[in-house]
């Protein structure tokens, strides 16, 4: 395995940004996206190359078995108490909080403390839930982790061919330790086992998931529909006459949003342009980590197009950009001469304040059928807001004669700046 240090910029400004910002920074993500190096190596290494000396970065890793009397909230409060020597700005770093019974108090106690700035990471079950933040009084904020982004893993496979590296990224995804795994053996039989005995154990012991079968291959379902429309009445029926099971439809539901928690799905609304308004169901699912989602299915079900309208997805996430599945009503003439209403859908809505973009993914354009296909949604749509089509491999980037812009794959997941340039 190679050991170098993963540059994580984004993330880290995020957390800059929030210096002294009087609110707890809570770094929360998938497992085993390196929330624990975030904060104990490179905004460690930050404060120190500002001129913060060891004394005023505290920092806990309450994993650590030595630590084992400070996952008494009173005995933690009291550690870092002592360690609050003078008057100058101390860094508070809490790396596996969860481990302390109620932290929330223990991280509340510090809201009202001049010079303390906190800063905590959680990976179990409890940890893992979006409303933690809810748990700190409206004084938490949330930094996102992400698995790495494509530039990311680039600079780790430095030297290597773009293309390749594409592929092994939409392959074995972009969890750190993997990344650095040089072998796909390795690679595959750590997702497979992290998948399952920590990813999924986590939901069935937070939620006491008892038929775990049923969680299990809904999992797989998600798994394989990626860029396709997910209704949990369906799936429902589909229990019931293939898999002989009595799952409801709001069970499903419930375990959507147990696997959103987790922050192993994210869910995409459809979005209907003309008419401005939000359909909830059905809706898009796509997937954290492609690593994962392909160790899932034995990597079995490695279509291109679906990856990469995942990746492009996870990408525009990670930018912070709001982003939705797109849908625009069409209306054509049959042979008969009656009108007739057809949907069509955009990839993705993606909004930045007012500015937005709509956006197609299509892995290839071989021909003028294809590029017709791909621009007809776009076509449908009468306001001036940018219109893209991001295309796999090494297209050229260019505007047509349409102000339709056509930008290839590697163009855009390595110049954030080039969407709404």
């Amino acid at each position: 395995m190679v050991v170098m240090e993963i540059q994580r910029n984004i993330h880290l400004n995020r957390l800059i940004s929030g210096r002294h910002n009087g609110m707890i920074k809570v770094v929360t993500g998938l497992r085993r996206c390196g929330k624990s190096y975030l904060l104990f190596n490179l905004f460690a290494k930050y404060l120190r190359n500002e001129g913060v000396d060891d004394a005023h970065i505290i920092k806990v890793n309450l994993e650590d078995r030595r630590n084992l009397a400070l996952r008494d909230p009173d005995n933690l409060l009291a550690h870092i108490d002592s360690k609050l020597k003078d008057d100058q700005m101390h860094y508070i770093l809490l790396d596996e909080v969860q481990f302390v019974s109620h932290f929330e108090d223990v991280l509340n106690s510090f809201l009202h403390v001049d010079n303390a700035d906190v800063y905590v990471t959680g990976s179990n079950a409890k940890f893992l839930s979006k409303d933690v933040i809810t748990e700190f009084r409206g004084r938490g904020d949330e930094i996102r982790l992400r698995p790495l982004s494509f530039y990311e893993f680039l600079s780790v496979r430095e030297g290597m061919d773009k293309a390749d590296a594409l592929n092994e990224y939409l392959t074995y995804g972009g969890l750190p330790q993997v990344v650095l795994m040089d072998s796909p053996v390795e690679k595959r039989k750590y997702l497979k086992n992290l998948f399952l005995h920590t990813y999924l154990r986590d939901i069935q012991e937070r939620h006491k998931i008892k038929n775990d079968a049923d969680l299990e291959e809904l999992v797989n379902i998600i798994a394989s529909s990626i860029g396709g429309l997910i209704n949990p009445r369906k799936i429902m029926n589909t229990f019931r006459s293939v898999k002989h099971s009595d799952i409801s439809q709001d069970t499903i539901k419930r375990y959507l949003d147990h696997l959103e928690d987790a922050f192993l799905i994210e869910k995409a609304l459809r979005y209907d342009i003309k008419g401005k308004r939000y359909i909830d169901t059905p809706a898009k699912y796509y997937f954290d980590d492609l690593g994962l989602r392909n160790a899932r299915l034995n990597f079995r079900q490695t279509e291109p197009t679906h990856l990469l309208e995942n990746a492009v997805y996870n990408e525009l996430n990670l930018r912070g950009y709001s982003v939705d599945v797109g849908q625009v009503n069409q209306f054509v003439t049959r042979d008969d001469g009656k009108r007739e209403r057809r949907t069509l859908e955009v990839d993705f809505v993606c909004n930045e304040g007012y500015r937005r973009s709509y956006i197609q993914v299509a892995y290839r354009l071989p021909d003028e059928e294809k590029i017709d296909q791909e621009l007809n949604s776009l076509r449908n749509i009468k306001d001036s807001f940018q219109k893209v089509v991001i295309v796999g491999g090494n297209y050229p980037t260019y505007q047509n004669e349409e102000g339709i812009y056509f930008m290839s794959i590697f163009d855009f997941l390595l110049d954030e700046k080039l969407l709404f340039n």
